[in-house]
């Protein structure tokens, strides 16, 4: 039986639909990704009070770009020969903030444009046999079809 966990625990659900998970303050709402400080973000706010919460599941691309180039460890590349893959920075509407990751499988630099909307989805990045490694990214929408917007 195969086990599937997120790459790294606690930043995004593997559920039906997938979710980006987040910090925000409760004393400003200024929102954090990753969701790993105990403190506000925002330079104007002293507040410790972070509160876990679900980001949105679709945005806009801020920005993109591709990877020609194979990034080194702990980097683990799917494909051998390596194979060149998609960025995609991501403003979230409700957060106003930027998230950066890769594109879906099967979708490159040609499918995107600044300003159009991805959603989040989650995809293999490794398998051992026994537990496949999830990671998220963001797949291009085609006018209509966004999932779950949050």
């Amino acid at each position: 039986m195969t086990t599937a966990v997120p790459v790294i625990d606690g930043w995004f659900t593997i559920d039906e639909p997938p979710t980006l998970l987040g910090r925000r303050c409760t004393e400003c709402g200024t929102y954090q990704f990753p969701p790993t400080g105990s403190w506000c973000p925002n330079p104007g706010c002293i507040s410790e009070d972070m509160e876990t919460v679900p980001l949105s599941a679709t945005g806009t691309v801020w920005s993109y770009t591709d990877a020609q180039y194979q990034p080194p460890p702990p980097y683990v590349s799917r494909n051998d020969p390596y194979q060149p893959f998609a960025i995609a920075a991501v403003e979230l509407e409700r957060e106003q903030i930027i998230i950066l990751g890769q594109v879906a499988d099967g979708f490159g630099v040609g499918d995107l444009r600044v300003g159009s909307t991805v959603e989040l989805v989650v995809e293999p990045l490794e398998t051992d046999g026994e537990t496949v490694k999830l990671v998220w990214r963001w797949r291009p929408v085609v006018s209509g079809e966004a999932g779950d917007a949050r």
